[in-house]
């Protein structure tokens, strides 16, 4: 019962506070700390010194090390928490409430929205660029509105809901985990020559992990465009989901991207620009509206904010079981 109440705490804290600007250019974020780690790793063990088996391997040993590593921090940290009781609990709240990504991730998408209405397509190429990794310069409009949705939608899943997911399975040792894997993933999980060996088990590991967050994260969209937007947004969304998941490249990110696609009545997905790369997938929902604008990026930060308090008391709803 303590463990989901310290959930739901962490998500309250992490709504309301988020990631304080003030607090992380003083001190390091844990996640930089991570990508420092695996930076040092990957510096070390995938070079021409070593075969494309061999950087294979010392990819799997690497982050087998540093999950393990994680683990046990996260057990040393609640175990300490614990000694304290209350005030423990309310400290390892605060420490789950720092891997959670709801207040950041909807003031980064809602500033390409405040961008674009301001300053035109300048100031949302330059927002977008914040939380995309294609080019802004290749996107024009409705493009720049696409692409911070479906970073929204994406992020929602592997930001907010598998965090709070692997904390409720595993407490403090599942969330460092999962940060730890989803870190690396996002840094040398890239299938392109320098990464595709070392990279190989973070990229897999993490498709695992986020297997779970990425199907609950489509259910929570759906329900939450219900509520925001009507029934047929809602059916719309589950059905897009269902049916346009398997569009993406990614395993999961179709799921959330796809349910945001049918709540907004949008065209998300499509070829796109990486590091001058074109990549071209079919787009997911085509029978919606490829003319978007910052209107539908509110619309869908307002959807995202309904899918986080549904989640939240969804995690009420098993605490008050837990209590019975």
């Amino acid at each position: 019962m303590m463990h989901l109440l310290t959930l739901c705490l962490a998500i309250v804290l992490d709504r309301l506070i988020g990631d304080p600007p003030k607090l992380w250019s003083r001190v390091p974020h844990p996640v930089v700390l991570f990508g420092a780690a695996i930076s040092f790793l990957e510096k070390h063990l995938n070079n021409a010194r070593f075969t494309p088996e061999g950087r294979r391997l010392n990819g799997v040993l690497s982050i087998l090390g540093l999950l393990l590593l994680a683990v046990l921090v996260g057990a040393v940290l609640s175990a300490f928490f614990d000694a304290f009781g209350v005030v423990g609990m309310a400290f390892e709240a605060v420490v789950a409430a720092v891997f959670i990504a709801q207040k950041s991730l909807g003031d980064h998408v809602q500033a390409v929205a405040r961008g674009l209405k301001l300053d035109g397509i300048d100031g949302g190429r330059q927002a977008v660029s914040m939380i995309v990794g294609r080019d802004p310069k290749t996107l024009d409009g409705p493009a720049v509105c696409r692409a911070a949705i479906e970073s929204l939608s994406e992020n929602f899943a592997d930001g907010v809901v598998a965090p709070v997911f692997w904390y409720a399975i595993a407490g403090l040792p599942g969330l460092l985990a999962y940060k730890m894997l989803n870190t690396a993933d996002s840094m040398i999980g890239h299938k392109n020559e320098r990464y595709i060996d070392f990279g190989w088990a973070s990229a897999r590991l993490d498709d695992l992990a986020n297997w779970p967050a990425a199907r609950i994260s489509a259910v929570l969209i759906a329900l939450a465009a219900w509520l925001r937007l009507g029934w047929a947004a809602g059916r719309l969304s589950l059905s897009a989901a269902l049916r346009d998941h398997g569009l993406h490249r990614s395993p999961n990110s179709g799921w959330p991207e796809a349910a945001m696609a049918g709540a907004l009545d949008l065209q998300l997905a499509g070829p796109r620009i990486y590091g001058g790369v074109r990549v071209s997938e079919p787009m997911m929902h085509a029978a919606g509206r490829g003319d978007a604008d910052y209107r539908d990026i509110t619309r869908g930060v307002k959807v995202f904010y309904a899918a986080c308090d549904i989640l939240l008391a969804a995690s009420l709803f098993v605490l008050l079981l837990a209590t019975v």
